[in-house]
């Protein structure tokens, strides 16, 4: 497989993540729970980690927050200290997405 090939396949895969929709009811699908991870572990985790633990470049640990959903997205929207704002990177869908896979991840054991 040349490196072009290499490249292309990750990207169709995450195109592919990202096309996915919601159900009609409003219930998170497991396509959308594997996007808000996605877009988390490409935009996120640098930082956060995956486990969001890392706390690199003052990151919180998102383990442990006790922020609200509301107040969650409006920090992906806007940013907070050395934390871009993502509102000009991603769609509201997918920050709603991410904030899911956030609030997942201090209920991880």
């Amino acid at each position: 497989m040349d490196l072009n090939m290499k490249r292309i396949i990750p990207i169709a895969i995450g195109v592919l993540v990202l096309a996915c929709g919601s159900t009609a009811d409003g219930d998170t699908t497991t396509a959308e729970k594997a996007t808000g991870q996605s877009i988390f572990n490409m935009n996120c985790s640098l930082c956060h980690g995956r486990d969001g633990k890392l706390g690199l470049n003052g990151a919180k640990d998102l383990t442990v927050s006790t922020l609200t959903k509301p107040e969650m997205v409006a920090i992906v929207r806007s940013g907070k200290g050395a934390m871009m704002p993502y509102k000009n990177v991603l769609t509201p869908k997918e920050i709603d997405a991410v904030v899911d896979h956030v609030r997942t991840l201090g209920k991880a054991k």
